[in-house]
């Protein structure tokens, strides 16, 4: 399944390269969240490849919005074939692409790309993860006060707010905020530690199914925002070194709390 995965994700990303700053067809789908031709070419891509391969499994995707019934120990496979839209709209670098295969409504493989810089996220549950095939770890930070924190913006007025108080009270306590656009690749930036922690509200399965087991695998802890297990259900999600998960939870806003 990995093997197949990172497949996928290299068909999606060349339909990604082939259209990148071309002129293309933007439609909207909601407030702050827009489609364009380049995530159904891509998801097309992606789609024909899994069916073809694997045509008992169920297929979430991002672009689809019916979501198929999925049997208990049915593969299942989550796909956000562009994450970072918004990006990839404006030509700005920063998107990737998203695939993990999934069995009772938790990850077993996981791959994230960024076509830009080639650069190859994967995981496999109980194996470890790795970047380009180097073993991937996070970060040993152990200060907030040292800690480079990622996050991305909810697009409804009300968790955005949320996100809004929680950036203005754990700003000043660390050394550096930074938001990318791309939930898959702010958890894989966690388990490269690059990075020492990501939150975000509003989440959807196919955003994190991937990003969730690499940041796992590389040894990172993975929560919703009140310290609960995660699940691709829930929408609010903490991705840390662990070593940081209990400070950064400390900040987290009444409405991350999950039913």
């Amino acid at each position: 399944m990995l093997e197949l995965a990172i497949e996928a994700s290299q068909v999606a990303s060349r339909e990604l390269l082939r259209l990148f700053r071309r002129p293309m067809d933007i439609s909207s789908k909601g407030l702050r969240d827009i489609q364009t031709e380049a995530d159904l070419a891509a998801e097309n891509a992606v789609v024909d490849l899994l069916r073809q391969r694997t045509p008992e499994a169920a297929i979430i995707t991002e672009e689809d919005p019916r979501t198929p019934r999925v049997e208990p120990e049915q593969l299942a496979w989550y796909i956000d074939p562009l994450d970072g839209t918004t990006n990839y709209a404006r030509g700005l670098p920063g998107f990737s692409v998203s695939i993990a295969a999934a069995r009772n409504g938790i990850p077993q493989c996981a791959v994230v790309y960024d076509p830009l810089l080639a650069l190859t996220f994967s995981a496999e549950r109980g194996q470890g993860a790795f970047l380009n095939g180097e073993r991937l770890r996070v970060s040993p930070t152990e200060r907030l006060q040292d800690a480079l924190v990622l996050l991305d913006w909810p697009r409804e007025p009300l968790p955005r707010q949320a996100m809004a108080d929680m950036l203005r009270s754990i700003a000043p306590d660390v050394d550096a905020v930074r938001s990318r656009g791309s939930a898959a690749f702010g958890m894989c930036a966690v388990a490269a530690g690059w990075a020492d922690a990501y939150f975000q509200l509003t989440l959807q399965p196919w955003d994190v199914a991937a990003g969730s087991l690499i940041a796992e695998e590389a040894g990172g802890k993975v929560t919703d925002l009140a310290g609960q297990a995660s699940a691709l259900t829930k929408p609010d999600w903490l991705v840390s070194n662990g070593r940081l998960h209990e400070a950064v939870l400390a900040y987290s806003p009444r409405f991350a709390a999950s039913p």
